[in-house]
């Protein structure tokens, strides 16, 4: 496989991606939706070894969003660029659209639909879950760790 890239809107952050993105899925949790300023967050992982900066590593600042997560972003234009989750060591979680072709890694499912903004209706026929999807892994059920994500992080 080349190596997929992506960064942010204005160009000061790049990344590369040594492996195919996999578990490509919608997320509609609170926190997601205020981190991307939009009713639900397409996102994909890849292997923790296969997520790299190749421009402005200095550009990216991070906030703990929730008891469980950490996200980056860009702190010239504030694009979102990844999430890592204490249950998830092993991966690093960044938004599809950043991609620069992100039509490469369409999402396959919804997950915090409990969630979802009552005004946002998806047309797909991707399978939705309430929480988590039942195999996260990492996870002994759906439910996250604690409801931060649900209310808009911060874990506080």
């Amino acid at each position: 496989m080349a190596e997929r890239t992506g960064g942010c809107l204005c160009g000061a952050v790049r990344y590369g991606l040594a492996s195919e993105p996999f578990d490509c899925g919608w997320c509609h949790c609170r926190t997601c939706q205020l981190y991307g300023g939009a009713p639900a967050l397409p996102f994909a992982s890849v292997p923790e070894g296969d997520f790299a900066w190749r421009k402005g590593e200095d550009m990216v600042r991070w906030i703990d969003s929730s008891s469980f997560g950490r996200r980056a972003f860009c702190s010239r234009c504030g694009t979102p660029l990844q999430v890592r989750v204490v249950h998830q060591p092993e991966t690093v979680d960044f938004p599809i659209v950043t991609l620069d072709d992100p039509e490469a890694s369409p999402p396959e499912f919804h997950i915090f639909w409990g969630s979802k903004r009552g005004w946002f209706n998806p047309g797909d026929d991707l399978p939705r879950h309430e929480k988590f999807r039942p195999d996260t892994r990492g996870l002994e059920g759906t439910d996250p760790p604690d409801d931060s994500s649900l209310s808009g992080g911060g874990g506080g």
